[in-house]
């Protein structure tokens, strides 16, 4: 089973979005039993706290279910049991390489490649943030699947 982590600044908004959506998508492709998602902040200041509202009412705009997670910081200790890590933006990756050491293995890189999902909670443009999680969710998941048929 590959463990994916979506990362963002505080795991309210963005990472928790696109843990809902990239869910949504194994489930109608039919491979949810192949992969683990979960999210995480390289800040601990959200710690325990719920998905930002405005967030879930953009995933519900959208036919998605709520994110009923729990903000939790990344640790050291999920880059050995986890296989890919996809930060929202450069600042994200920046934070996740040095809390990792590193990152050896090539496990973490930009969810949109060469392009940041811009943080909702200052702009409030949920409805970008969606956009283009959605984007990235969907380029990942097409190549996740391609690279499985592969093997």
């Amino acid at each position: 089973m590959m463990r994916i982590v979506f990362v963002c600044h505080g795991n309210i908004c963005r990472s928790p979005m696109a843990e809902v959506i990239f869910r949504q998508m194994l489930a109608q492709r039919g491979a949810t039993e192949r992969f683990d998602v979960d999210s995480a902040a390289v800040s601990a200041e959200e710690t325990g706290s719920p998905t930002d509202a405005r967030a879930n009412a953009e995933l519900q705009r959208h036919g998605m279910p709520r994110s009923r997670h729990i903000a939790r910081p990344l640790t050291r200790a999920d880059y050995e049991r986890c296989d890919r890590f996809l930060a929202m933006d450069a600042d994200n990756l920046r934070r996740m390489q040095r809390l990792f050491g590193g990152d050896p293995q090539g496990k973490a890189r930009l969810l949109l490649g060469d392009r940041e999902v811009a943080d909702p909670w200052y702009t409030g443009r949920f409805d970008r943030a969606y956009r283009d999680i959605e984007t990235g969710c969907r380029a990942l998941l097409d190549e996740l699947l391609r690279a499985e048929t592969q093997r």
